[in-house]
């Protein structure tokens, strides 16, 4: 019976050790994708920046990126989600601008491409 207990014991600490590990990979994956992400907006941002805000250009990477950022921000929403709360919040803060600044730019008010694609890739080189 000991011998039991103590094999049942080395079986729990490995299996605890092995997800443990799973959750790292699963978190480094996630942020690699999120980084991918981020690129692929400042580089659709970048055309958009090039081709003008009334181009097509323009449409695909402000709706990318504003999708992008939605879904950020409903992660950071998530009571699952634990991430420190200051940080939370200041990366929500982010994205509330980057989506202000997609519509203003939809509605002629901003061409303010620049400032979307330096926070994208900022927040990007900050997943690395």
């Amino acid at each position: 019976m000991i011998g039991d207990t103590v094999r049942e014991q080395a079986a729990h600490a490995k299996y605890q050790h092995t997800y443990a590990e799973h959750l790292a990979d699963n978190a480094s994956e996630c942020r690699d994708r999120e980084r991918r992400a981020l690129e692929h907006a400042v580089h659709l941002l970048s055309k958009a920046e090039k081709a003008g805000p009334q181009s097509q250009e323009s449409v695909d990477g402000l709706d990318f990126t504003g999708k992008l950022w939605n879904m950020f921000i409903q992660d950071l929403l998530d009571p699952e989600n634990d991430l420190p709360n200051i940080l939370k919040a200041d990366i929500i803060s982010v994205g509330l601008w980057v989506i202000k600044e997609t519509a203003l730019i939809r509605c002629g008010q901003s061409t303010n491409f620049r400032g979307l694609i330096d926070i994208c890739a900022i927040i990007g080189d900050g997943l690395t």
